[in-house]
């Protein structure tokens, strides 16, 4: 029997206007220290985020989810990426008020992260 380790994951969200609080739920963050994984999966349905949000920049939005992944795989191009996983989880999933937001951090347990991310995201976002 495959041993169970504790993980957290949060949605990841685009909120166009902050002050609306409405969103859509665009991708999964998922965090396990147990086996030192730290990943995001994301689709984009453009279409769909322009009748969300006709002025939404989606460009600006690729960049920021570029960003996303960089701290994620611990690229040391930036002081964030360069902290330890627990860290950068915890940065991603921070409170914040932008056009890129998380919801609440969940935990639950797992023996396979990244079979528990896919199925999170065709839960969550698909």
């Amino acid at each position: 029997m495959q041993e169970n380790h504790l993980f957290e994951y949060a949605v990841i969200r685009v909120m166009p206007r902050v002050e609306r609080e409405e969103f859509l739920n665009i991708g999964v963050i998922l965090y396990c220290k147990q086996q030192r994984f730290l990943q995001a999966i994301y689709t984009l349905d453009e279409q769909r985020l322009s009748a969300f949000c006709a002025s939404l920049d989606i460009a600006v939005l690729k960049e920021y989810l570029h960003a996303f992944d960089q701290i994620c795989i611990g690229n040391k191009t930036g002081t964030i990426a360069s902290l330890d996983m627990a860290s950068r989880f915890r940065w991603l999933t921070a409170t914040r008020s932008t056009i890129l937001q998380t919801s609440k951090v969940h935990p639950g347990f797992t023996s396979n992260p990244e079979a528990t991310l896919i199925r999170l995201h065709e839960q969550l976002v698909l």
